[in-house]
């Protein structure tokens, strides 16, 4: 499976949440609110998610494999940052 597209809906400069985008997969199935977080050290990619009856979060949607998982994020973060430059917004 390859990511096909990737849209950045949302840049945010406050907070840690610092956008919000959608990726589509082999142009025929696209997953949305896909967050970019800043955490302590990084940014990273949180997967869309919904609270569960006991007040926990848990991912709708998620790769299964860590490789997987690095790809996607590594993909979505250049994106990100390219979509930050060239709109003269740095993290």
């Amino acid at each position: 499976m390859e990511i096909t597209g990737i849209k950045i809906r949302k840049i945010l400069e406050h907070g840690r949440l610092r956008g919000i985008v959608s990726v589509t997969f082999d142009d025929v199935f696209a997953v949305h609110d896909i967050k970019i977080v800043q955490g302590e050290h990084r940014l990273f990619v949180a997967m869309p998610s919904r609270r569960d009856e006991s007040g926990s979060y848990r991912d709708i949607v998620h790769p299964i494999t860590p490789s997987a998982r690095e790809a996607i994020e590594a993909q979505v973060l250049d994106a990100f940052m390219e979509e930050q430059h060239r709109h003269g917004k740095t993290q």
